[in-house]
């Protein structure tokens, strides 16, 4: 049973950094794709980044390049997101997710609970 626990949300004023992370179990973290994302109340889910299974290839929404960036710790089985310059309207709960391949076309199969980011202005 795959399982992944994100961790590292909290509450932040604007211009502060966070990192979240999230651990996966329950299959071979590096055979997969990892992602990052985040969903605001009454908003859509929304993309924010993703990783390769190697961690050698990412992609990022438009308007998260320079201020987040995603990484893994293959040994641990954690994928990480640095999110720097924070601002009011990043405040969401932040899910991570694990695809279906080892990077390109595919879907997210699984899916952490969520940790709430909180920015203040």
């Amino acid at each position: 049973q795959v399982q992944l626990v994100e961790s590292g949300g909290g509450t932040v004023s604007a211009g502060g950094s966070l990192r979240l992370s999230c651990v996966a179990s329950g299959r071979a973290f590096t055979s997969y794709a990892m992602g990052w994302f985040r969903q605001a109340p009454g908003k859509e889910r929304e993309f924010l980044a993703a990783i390769s299974s190697s961690g050698g290839s990412t992609s990022y929404a438009d308007s998260m390049k320079g201020r987040f960036t995603i990484s893994r710790d293959n040994a641990q089985n954690t994928v990480y997101l640095q999110m720097n310059s924070l601002k009011p309207e990043d405040t969401a709960v932040y899910y991570c997710a694990q695809g279906s391949t080892r990077w390109g076309k595919g879907t997210y199969e699984y899916w952490g609970q969520g940790t709430q980011v909180t920015v203040s202005s």
